[in-house]
């Protein structure tokens, strides 16, 4: 399957856009193909939205370089002297590695089922709505009171497991992680914060696995490398604007828009605009 230079741009633009806030930027990526004509349910199109997230990725290991060395730097230190294993850094970094394993392992086990059922705007209309619901409960019952430093291996388990429900387009990486964050009644900031770092082993991994699926299909090196430049730059700026607003803002206006989305999703696949695959 053939993308053009454009279509990559524009891709890399909306997934740099919407990786990290919580609307779902596969399902934004599956709309975003439909309407350019893409055939969404092409596996080398499927593989392409899995490698041009790996832009967003880099812009999180530019964007918290200092903290991520300081982090591998405290945990290879525990790892050989059990003094240092005390250090929140040590702890911390253990909690992201156990977090990411559950994605890992439904990501592979359900590879046929991602890339076939789930690859509807059905299933992306239904899902934008859907967990909009579970977001405005966890924001309305959210407490705050915990924050960084207060993290367990329970909690990032919690919140690895529900990473899991992003496989499904239109529920959101972001937005599962950062609900279970909050319903851990963890603030808005450490949920955000944990939500990037978790994404770095999953996505990073899916990027490399799914590249030469998308090479192999037709997807030429071209687009790949537009669409993740692109991507990276936006992302970047999505990443330090995100921090800033979850700070003071809750999630709920991207509850709002997420439902309008899926309405306007169903009415332009119900009136024929649109073709579900």
């Amino acid at each position: 399957m053939e993308i053009t230079i454009w279509q990559a741009i524009v891709l890399g633009i909306i997934e740099g856009l919407t990786e990290f806030l919580p609307v779902s930027s596969t399902g934004h990526l599956t709309i975003a193909e439909g309407l350019m004509g893409i055939p969404i349910d092409d596996k080398a199109v499927t593989a392409y939205t899995a490698v041009v997230q790996m832009g967003a990725i880099a812009a999180v290991y530019v964007y918290f370089w200092k903290d991520l060395v300081r982090m591998v730097t405290a945990w290879f230190r525990g790892l050989f002297n059990p003094a240092r294993r005390q250090d929140f850094d040590y702890r911390f970094t253990w909690y992201v590695i156990a977090g990411s394993i559950p994605i890992g392992i439904v990501g592979f086990f359900g590879e046929d089922l991602i890339t076939g059922p789930f690859r509807s705007l059905w299933v992306v209309a239904f899902s934008l709505i859907a967990w909009s619901g579970v977001m405005a409960f966890a924001d309305h019952a959210a407490t705050h009171q915990r924050t960084e430093k207060d993290l367990t291996l329970r909690d990032t388990l919690w919140i690895g497991f529900a990473q899991c429900l992003a496989l499904i387009p239109g529920i959101s990486r972001s937005g599962s992680t950062i609900s279970v964050g909050l319903l851990r009644d963890l603030d808005r900031v450490t949920a955000t914060k944990l939500s990037f770092y978790l994404a770095l082993p999953a996505v990073t991994a899916a990027g490399f696995y799914q590249l030469p699926e998308a090479l192999e299909g037709g997807v030429g090196p071209a687009p790949i490398i537009v669409g993740l430049v692109f991507c990276f730059a936006v992302a970047y700026v999505a990443i330090a604007w995100l921090l800033k607003f979850v700070s003071k803002h809750s999630i709920m206006i991207f509850v709002y828009y997420r439902v309008g989305l899926g309405l306007l999703l169903i009415t332009l696949l119900v009136t024929g605009v649109l073709e579900p695959t």
